[in-house]
């Protein structure tokens, strides 16, 4: 099988990312193995730093994988594998299966992962504000009244393309005549609310960052081949 397939099937991979860390699976390591026959049938190894990860989160990560590598092109089927986790039975079944969380765990599930998903969409939406926030006062670029700002005072840059991507993914538009300051429902952040929302977000990205150094760390003590070399 070409290798062009084998990339686009890590491509698609790279779109994939932890709810909770708001990173891409690949960069973090999750990802152990691909393989492509000579059929088009895409094989893939998922990992986690732990045998006892959230089992809804680890079920996201393998649904979104697998939904991710069907739609690259050149791939016929798919299968992701989650190991070395205490429910990788129940939860590889059910995404082969389509089932959805609640048909993978019949007995434990009250509901589908969509609220879930969406709060920690709206939380890495919080904490890449504040990252761009922040590029903007390292260049003195913040007014008196940080209200003032616009999204068109970002510069382009990977802070803006972060932010702009978690506000697509809550449904937040980008006009650069829109207000920067625009918290995680959509409601425009007052002068006077301004500095007590930012300290709540930086709390909100330094959780999210501490939680994704200390999940590589976990990663690392638990296997020895985090080199990420691509299989």
């Amino acid at each position: 099988m070409s290798t062009s397939v084998v990339d686009r099937v890590w491509a698609a991979l790279d779109t994939v990312r932890d709810p909770e860390l708001d990173e891409s699976i690949t960069a973090l390591r999750f990802v152990s193995e691909v393989r492509v026959d000579e059929n088009g049938g895409a094989r893939v190894r998922l990992r986690l730093p732990t045998y006892f990860c959230a089992p809804n989160f680890a079920y996201l990560m393998v649904a979104d994988a697998h939904d991710a590598v069907g739609s690259a092109n050149g791939v016929s089927t798919v299968t992701v594998e989650l190991e070395d986790h205490f429910a990788a039975q129940e939860i590889n079944a059910g995404v082969a299966a389509a089932a959805g969380f609640v048909g993978s765990f019949p007995a434990e599930a009250a509901d589908e992962l969509g609220d879930l998903r969406v709060r920690f969409q709206r939380k890495a939406y919080i904490a890449a504000l504040e990252r761009a926030v922040r590029t903007l006062a390292a260049a003195a670029a913040i007014p008196d009244t940080p209200d003032r700002l616009r999204l068109g005072d970002i510069p382009a840059g990977p802070e803006q393309q972060s932010l702009h991507r978690r506000r697509a993914a809550i449904g937040l538009g980008w006009d650069p005549g829109d207000p920067l300051l625009v918290d995680e429902f959509g409601a425009v952040i007052t002068a006077d609310g301004a500095a007590k929302y930012l300290r709540f977000a930086r709390t909100v990205r330094v959780s999210i960052e501490g939680n994704a150094h200390f999940c590589r760390g976990l990663l690392a003590t638990r296997y020895d081949d985090t080199n990420g070399a691509k299989l």
